[in-house]
């Protein structure tokens, strides 16, 4: 097998033996605790611009097929595992691990100490870092990952939303949909989730997809009874065009984010966001509902957070909680129909503890219409 290397931008170097493209990639590295799920967090494009370190040691034993993708191909600049299964063996596994990545052109590393790994990255941070298969100078790739940009301040959303507008109507193949006359939501599309989508239809949304620069006007337009923010890579202060049409939407309609659309409500009312240490990304993390003191376990992936001291108290309602280090995970706005969570309650992979916030953005819309 041939041979690589991850070289961190502080001068660290973790030694490996490729499974995928031979090449060079760089972004930001980061972990990842989940367990199963591997195909659906390669293609999530939350993580355009970064190398996913997995936790859990074993990788690649089920291998891949068609219908967990989350897009339609891996957004990952580079995968990094501790052991990497060629021999996969599951009554849905279509192509291996190996040659999907290989298929993609994604670098990917295996035999790598990833426990030290994430323990680095735990202490000193999320950081800049260039994934190589191949023979390489360490040096080098150390002064490339240094050259690199980094996630701040960049617009990576402009890099993987929608070229065009399109319907979206397939539903979640485990859930019943809703019968009755559909909603009709539109949903920006800043990175989204194909299982976000799958959900919105489920419970009853006939979904309209927007690209992430399209118009307040366009929007409304449309006559939706509701507006969805999705998900999306990168620092949510990058995309201001999209702030300035959000805060356009305000008050006009039900209005439903997840992720770094839960970032970007929160710019557009006028709050201010920053960069977590080593971010949130696995499906394990405890959330706990202000509103009925219950917890649930959820899916993550984020790097950003929002400061909630910037959100006046007297406008804004906190409604989730992270239980490992407190920060905000979501909230809603007292006088207009508005709310958001920073977590993932599709899942895709991860538990469906936090599937009913779908329910609650239909009963807003409902709430909403009889009013209006």
């Amino acid at each position: 097998m041939t041979k690589g290397m991850l070289a961190l931008e502080d001068g660290r170097i973790f030694y490996g033996l490729s499974f995928g493209k031979i090449g060079v990639a760089e972004g930001e590295v980061v972990f990842n605790t989940s367990m199963t799920g591997y195909q659906e967090i390669l293609t999530d494009p939350s993580y355009h611009g970064q190398i996913v370190t997995m936790t859990y040691p074993l990788i690649g034993n089920y291998g891949t097929n068609n219908e967990d993708l989350e897009s339609a191909s891996p957004q990952v600049e580079g995968f990094v595992v501790r052991e990497y299964c060629p021999y996969p063996s599951n009554w849905r596994n279509s192509q291996s691990l190996r040659d999907y990545l290989v298929e993609n052109n994604i670098v990917a590393l295996s035999e790598i100490d990833t426990r030290a790994l994430t323990k680095h990255i735990r202490l000193a941070g999320a950081m800049r870092a260039v994934i190589a298969a191949g023979d390489h100078d360490p040096k080098k790739l150390v002064a490339q990952a240094q050259a690199s940009p980094g996630l701040v301040g960049r617009d990576l959303v402009c890099e993987v939303t929608s070229k065009k507008t399109y319907d979206w109507t397939d539903p979640c193949a485990w859930k019943k949909p809703e019968t009755g006359k559909p909603c009709k939501v539109v949903a920006f599309d800043f990175g989204i989730k194909y299982n976000i989508l799958r959900y919105l239809v489920s419970f009853g949304c006939k979904v309209k997809v927007v690209p992430a620069s399209t118009k307040a006007e366009e929007i409304l337009a449309e006559n939706p009874d509701g507006i969805f923010l999705s998900n999306g890579p990168g620092d949510p202060e990058g995309v201001m065009y999209a702030v300035e049409e959000i805060r356009k939407l305000l008050g006009k309609k039900p209005i439903f984010g997840i992720c770094l659309g839960h970032q970007l409500l929160a710019l557009a009312l006028n709050g201010k966001t920053y960069k977590l240490k080593f971010g949130h990304h696995g499906a394990n993390h405890p959330v706990k509902d202000l509103t009925t003191g219950k917890v649930e376990i959820t899916t993550q992936n984020h790097g950003f957070c929002v400061d909630m001291d910037s959100l006046p108290s007297s406008e804004i309602e906190v409604t989730h909680m992270n239980l490992n280090d407190n920060t905000v995970e979501g909230f809603r706005h007292k006088s207009i129909p508005a709310f958001c969570v920073q977590y993932h309650p599709e899942a895709g992979p991860g538990p469906h503890d936090s599937e009913y916030l779908f329910g609650s953005f239909m009963e807003m819309i409902k709430a909403y219409a009889q009013t209006h």
